[in-house]
């Protein structure tokens, strides 16, 4: 007889004691069927929770129950509620075995008609909740794949021509919020591989994917924020200043990174230019600086403007901070008007 296994749970967030309970179950089972519910507890959203598992569990069935019910309780009417939900949403499909480390093993397994399987019911394994994390995820990221951290981390970009101040504030932010900054990666290759001042078209998708690269490692050692030193687009814009086009690569990673940071900041050109060997002049920042908010305008990035002294730029993007919520779309847009 085939031996199918479900699990459910919000999974708000995935942690190692709900992933010792899949690999489990995997080695138990022919198959598996993680049910996964909607759920205001945390901001990420219910694709992107779904999405963890499958990412990191091919082999999985994930079901998405975006209208199961939020009932949490141990009175009859909350489990009939629950149970029917649950064979509802599983049709035709025969659960041999019910997997879970939570009061309600017993009674969904009875519903089932599946052998209740209940794996480390104490968190003597894996001592951590998903409340635990949600309070705290730098604390305990030690339970927690990378692949989930990464969406828990607010990741924060500083964008602007030559000599604006973005690797100034990335560093003292960093200081500031205890946490790690990631570095213009296109700068340090650009020293070591420019020939006559100019690299090729080829060699500015090496620095896109580089910096891309980094970034994903240095995510995981993130407190809460990430500060990045521009990003795929300013690589894209020197590549069209350089070479008048970009390779389609680097065009698709500019394309990816409009996405990829939760905050956009413009650092402006209104501080003194710094005129060091590398660099082309302050009437080419101007220029640079104005060809980069056009590309932010054509691509409808949303971004705040930081102007003044570091102090200045620093409070604007505390002030920001304090308010911002990571899945927060109108969060966000009011965050813009106010700031």
């Amino acid at each position: 007889m085939k031996k199918t296994g479900l699990f459910l749970g919000k999974f708000a967030p995935l942690h190692k004691g709900h992933q010792f309970v899949i690999e489990t179950a995997l080695r138990e089972m022919d198959e598996l069927i993680v049910l996964i519910y909607d759920t205001d507890v945390i901001e990420v959203p219910l694709h992107i929770r779904s999405r963890w598992i499958k990412t990191l569990y091919p082999d999985v069935k994930v079901i998405e129950a975006w209208d199961g019910p939020q009932e949490v309780g141990d009175t009859p009417e909350i489990k009939k509620i629950n149970e029917d939900y649950i064979l509802q949403k599983l049709q035709d499909i025969k659960i041999t075995h019910f997997y879970s480390n939570e009061f309600y093993g017993e009674h969904v397994s009875q519903a089932l008609g599946a052998e209740n399987r209940q794996i480390d019911v104490n968190r003597d394994i894996f001592p951590i909740s998903a409340t635990m994390i949600r309070e705290n995820p730098y604390k305990y990221k030690e339970f927690i794949s990378p692949v989930v951290y990464n969406d828990l981390i607010i990741k924060v970009v500083f964008v602007g021509a030559m000599s604006t101040g973005k690797t100034t504030i990335s560093k003292e932010l960093a200081k500031k919020y205890n946490t790690v900054w990631m570095p213009e990666y296109g700068r340090e290759y650009w020293e070591k591989h420019q020939i006559n001042r100019r690299i090729t078209a080829e060699q500015m998708v090496e620095i896109g994917r580089g910096h891309i690269e980094r970034e994903d490692k240095l995510v995981y050692h993130a407190n809460k924020y990430m500060f990045v030193d521009t990003n795929a687009i300013t690589t894209y814009m020197y590549a069209m200043d350089y070479h008048g086009y970009a390779l389609p690569e680097l065009e698709m990673m500019a394309l990816r990174a409009q996405s990829r940071y939760d905050l956009y900041f413009l650092c402006c050109d209104d501080i003194p230019y710094d005129d060091t060997w590398d660099r082309s002049g302050d009437q080419k920042r101007h220029i640079f600086q104005k060809q980069i908010i056009a590309d932010l305008k054509e691509r409808k990035l949303a971004y705040i403007e930081l102007r003044g002294n570091l102090d200045e730029r620093i409070a604007v993007v505390d002030r920001v901070l304090g308010k911002f919520k990571k899945y927060s779309n109108q969060a966000y847009l009011s965050k813009i008007s106010e700031y």
